[in-house]
């Protein structure tokens, strides 16, 4: 595996890239451009000068999450095919520099979701948490005012500003929209964009809905076993993977990760791979907790292990962390609970690779 560490850029990230280059075994960056506005063309510049300062760091920048999908290509209108022609032609201007996979999703309106940014922990760290009843009694407008309170005015990925300004315009227009549809409308984005992407050597990986539920009566299709396979088979191709979130897929009991992880890593389908830990509770609730699988619902070891069963060679990164430590960072991307979070993903790697031989 090659081990990463997301990062949001020099001028919106409390963590500095000469931090991210002293966690043992991290190789590269996760990046974006977040400035450029969903459905505009990356432009080559940019993309070159974010380049240049990650390799000046000693590091690679390999993978990008996310290329962000305008909701016009979602919803099916008439104007995706200019958003679609946009998005092969930052396909293009990545591959200019390297870039070897490309995480998106397809969650309409909103990405993922929380009612707490900072729930206090029994530890006294803070992290963030989802109370199914908050969300089912909040009004969407009112969501985004909290997300944006609890920010620390730091931009929060999947929650662009001026996506979300046209909030009451975007649920008319999904009225029409239930899961085929948007099953229907993926196929053909992914119909236009995968021969592009196979042009260019870069490998689409699609990020599972977190949660993995429908919320405010939105549909949500990748989100299960089943469903991953649905999306593969949309259109057959190894340039048609996934992006493989232990957290979001782990908050459905139903979803066995390890058996998810050794199916797809069969297919050659895991391209890129999210790991984190969460604590269930009763109902659809839940707490983001360390990596330790004794401080969540999910079992890492059994995780990790089902990587080293497939060989994976692909990209991993820790995912969101808690707050620990009085750091003040954006919520779920502090710099030491991620770091705790390599060492021990990185510490189950080595132990359970030598105790295979």
């Amino acid at each position: 595996m090659k081990m990463t560490f997301r990062w949001f850029g020099s001028n919106d990230d409390t963590v500095t890239l000469e931090q991210i280059r002293q966690i043992p075994g991290v190789t590269g960056v996760v990046g974006a451009l977040y400035d450029v506005p969903v459905g505009e063309v990356w432009p080559v510049e940019k993309i070159k000068k974010l380049k240049e300062e990650v390799e000046s760091h000693g590091l690679e920048l390999e993978i990008i999450e996310s290329v962000n999908v305008h909701e016009d290509i979602k919803l099916g209108l008439p104007s995706r095919d200019r958003y679609i022609e946009n998005y092969k032609q930052t396909l293009i201007n990545l591959s200019k520099f390297g870039i070897k996979v490309v995480c998106y999703n397809f969650m309409p309106v909103f990405d993922w979701t929380r009612s707490d940014l900072a729930k206090r922990l029994p530890d006294g760290s803070t992290a963030l948490s989802y109370e199914d009843k908050v969300v089912k009694e909040i009004q969407p407008d009112k969501l985004v005012e909290e997300m944006e309170k609890g920010s620390k005015n730091l931009s929060l990925p999947g929650w662009e500003p001026e996506r979300l300004q046209q909030l009451k315009g975007l649920f008319d227009l999904y009225k029409d929209v239930d899961e085929e549809k948007l099953f229907e409308n993926l196929g053909y984005f992914l119909e236009k964009i995968i021969p592009t992407a196979e042009a260019c050597d870069i490998k689409m990986a699609i990020h599972p809905d977190d949660p993995p539920w429908g919320i405010f009566g939105l549909p949500r299709i990748v989100n299960n076993k089943e469903n991953l396979e649905r999306i593969i088979n949309l259109v057959d191709s190894p340039y048609n993977g996934l992006t493989l979130c232990s957290g979001c897929l782990g908050a459905n009991v139903n979803n066995n990760i390890p058996e998810i992880i050794r199916y797809f890593g069969s297919k050659e389908r895991i391209h890129f791979a999210h790991v984190r830990n969460i604590k269930i509770h009763e109902g659809r609730n839940f707490d983001e907790s360390s990596h330790l699988s004794s401080d969540g619902s999910l079992d890492l070891f059994e995780i990790m292990k089902a990587y080293h069963d497939i060989d994976f060679k692909g990209y991993l990164r820790p995912d969101h962390g808690r707050m620990i430590w009085g750091e003040n960072a954006r919520p779920g991307y502090g710099l030491y609970d991620r770091a705790l979070g390599i060492a021990y993903i990185n510490g189950l790697w080595e132990a359970i690779g030598k105790s295979a031989k």
